[in-house]
């Protein structure tokens, strides 16, 4: 337990590092960077763009929901778990985000730039990115579960594709995204580490610890 709150740590240091060190030189690749991604951005692609943000919420809740269901409808016991995992993870994740998001409370980029072109709802601070953080959570645990490039491909795609939506639209600085792909990813290994720690203690497999075949990866 002692090495997993020593990654844990590790993660967030590596992330708040990132925000304070060479602070000025920081917040200038900061602005400058999202300028050239917003102002300069394919308007036309503005749509697409919104859609990959407003997917997040309704794929990060539905797939460890549909994996459990799954599990329980064909009495797959590790699927389930893998269900319960992917929901650890999504709820670490907010955890770790939200007290961040708080704790630093970074403006939005379009509230201290206002050139910035915001074309999307901003909610509270700006670092790190939740969007980013849930759909990486996401892309990371169901890696993990499914290890399979069929999953891991798409699944990080999509991921990537989120955190450029929150540049393009205005809503975040490159480092919010950068962050939020970090602890989003991190989540997703510490609660499998977790789980693996959790089944040596008990001496038996009560949680997922993964790459154990599944019926929905028999029927691939």
């Amino acid at each position: 337990m002692i090495q997993i709150n020593h990654i844990v740590f590790k993660i967030v240091a590596l992330v708040l590092l990132s925000l304070f060190t060479s602070n000025a030189n920081a917040q200038n690749f900061d602005i400058n960077s999202l300028r050239d991604i917003n102002l300069k951005r394919d308007k036309s692609l503005d749509p697409t763009f919104k859609l990959f943000t407003n997917s997040v919420a309704p794929i990060s809740i539905a797939a460890p929901v549909v994996i459990y269901s799954i599990g329980c409808l064909n009495k797959d016991v590790d699927l389930k778990k893998k269900g319960i995992y992917i929901g650890e993870t999504f709820l670490v994740n907010a955890f770790v985000t939200t007290a961040l998001k708080y704790s630093v409370k970074r403006d939005r980029p379009y509230v201290t730039y206002p050139e910035i072109d915001k074309q999307t709802s901003g909610g509270s601070g700006s670092f790190p990115s939740g969007h980013t953080s849930d759909a990486f959570a996401t892309a990371t645990s169901l890696s993990i579960a499914f290890p399979k490039w069929y999953v891991i491909t798409p699944s990080f795609m999509w991921a990537g594709a989120v955190g450029y939506s929150r540049m393009d639209l205005g809503v975040h600085y490159p480092t919010d995204v950068l962050a939020g792909a970090i602890i989003g990813s991190g989540s997703a290994y510490f609660c499998y580490k977790l789980n693996h720690w959790m089944n040596k203690k008990s001496n038996k497999s009560i949680f997922f610890e993964g790459n154990k075949k599944s019926e929905i990866t028999k029927s691939k």
